[in-house]
């Protein structure tokens, strides 16, 4: 299906193809700016905080990355997060249950490598909850799905005042990566606390869809926490996890179309050795029982870079679709549009059929407030080279030049 006409109505759109081109989008998060991220680290702490500031802020702030993704050339756009303290520990806000202070697991590599943890505290020394976010201390009840309909409706009339994208997402967390970041102290075991997380999210799962914007699952969980809270199983019992996983994320997308969902799943967003991450081939058969049209996975980390091959030893299948990592997210260098065409067309090669790839980024170039790897200019820089390099793959795959609309 080729990119809808401006002025389309989102609610018409199933999840466009790369029909005529290659597209392009991104995994979610993007910078931002200072003084919006001292309102949102205030909110999340239940400061004080003027709200009148905070609202005229955030009404900027999606702007401004609205207006930037469109000058890269973003086909499939977002509101870059803006709106939040980071990708998953803002649930507690919305949710009642929570309390107290979760002491969530680090990586194995932050353990082995404590000169890490030190370099990590030296550059960010302000940071959101992250690894002492709330517990699940009671029965989860979500209380309120008014902010995040603020959410969307400021992304709409910006997104439509401005005509910019060719569809428009909005990213929401996975049962399981909440499960593994605010721990529970509560359920009887981990899968009733997921059975929970699942029946509750499903408010803001639906709302996503509700509204028109496709649906992007955040699951970090299903390859990540290979190394963080399940570091103590198998590769095959945590196989075993990642179907459970999926099997809550199912839950709660339960009768939205698979193709107006998407799932993201990555090895953590950080610079690091990332050498004991789990192989993409171990978990592939796991992240196809997701009931999802299209997995975002990220092949520009080093450490992942020749998982192309997992995509021919289990290959994806026919009603899915891949929007492969193009461009990482944790370095300031700037990929070559080359680089990122020959990247392209090794993704296309693996799925066999270039109307079934979407290029993207890794991951978030902000997946916590304060915490951004990548400032501001070279991630503009970077996107800008994500569709230049579209342009060029596109260019070879079509036969001839593909012209943007």
């Amino acid at each position: 299906m080729s990119p809808r006409a401006r002025g389309a109505r989102l609610e018409e759109v199933l999840l466009i193809t790369s029909s005529e081109r290659i597209l392009t989008t991104h995994v979610g998060s993007l910078p931002r700016n200072d003084t919006l991220s001292q309102l949102l680290v205030k909110r999340e702490a239940g400061e004080p905080y003027d709200k009148a500031q905070f609202d005229a802020e955030t009404d900027n702030a999606v702007g401004h990355v609205v207006e930037e993704q469109t000058r890269a050339g973003i086909d499939i756009g977002n509101d870059g997060e803006q709106q939040r303290v980071g990708f998953q520990t803002y649930v507690p806000q919305r949710m009642a249950g929570f309390g107290g202070e979760s002491k969530r697991r680090r990586g194995r590599e932050f353990e082995e490598f404590p000169e890490l943890v030190k370099y990590l505290l030296n550059r960010f020394p302000q940071t959101s909850k992250q690894q002492n976010a709330p517990e699940c201390q009671g029965e989860l009840t979500y209380l309120d799905i008014a902010p995040l309909q603020s959410e969307i409706a400021r992304f709409k009339r910006i997104a439509a005042a401005s005509g910019a994208f060719a569809e428009c997402f909005m990213t929401a967390p996975s049962p399981g990566i909440i499960s593994s970041t605010m721990l529970n102290a509560h359920y009887a075991s981990h899968n009733a606390y997921l059975a929970a997380i699942a029946r509750e999210m499903r408010n803001e799962y639906q709302a996503i869809h509700r509204a028109g914007l496709i649906l992007q699952i955040d699951a970090p969980d299903l390859a990540m926490d290979r190394t963080m809270m399940f570091r103590d199983l198998s590769d095959a019992e945590f196989v075993r996890a990642c179907e459970r996983g999926v099997a809550a994320i199912n839950t709660g997308i339960e009768g939205i179309p698979r193709d107006r969902v998407r799932l993201h799943v990555c090895y953590g967003n950080w610079e690091g050795p990332h050498i004991h991450d789990i192989a993409l081939e171990k978990i592939l058969p796991a992240l196809y029982e997701a009931k999802v049209g299209a997995l975002s996975i990220e092949f520009s980390n080093p450490r992942h870079a020749h998982e192309y091959r997992a995509l021919k030893a289990c290959p994806l299948p026919k009603h899915m679709m891949l929007i492969p990592g193009v461009i990482e997210t944790t370095s300031n260098f700037v990929e070559h549009p080359e680089v990122v065409a020959r990247r392209i067309e090794e993704a296309v090669a693996a799925v066999g059929e270039r109307e079934r790839v979407i290029a993207s980024t890794d991951c978030g170039f902000g997946t916590f407030t304060n915490r951004e790897w990548v400032i501001e200019p070279v991630v503009w820089l970077k996107l800008t080279a994500l569709s230049h390099g579209a342009d060029i793959a596109s260019s070879r795959l079509w036969g001839k030049p593909r012209a943007r609309s």
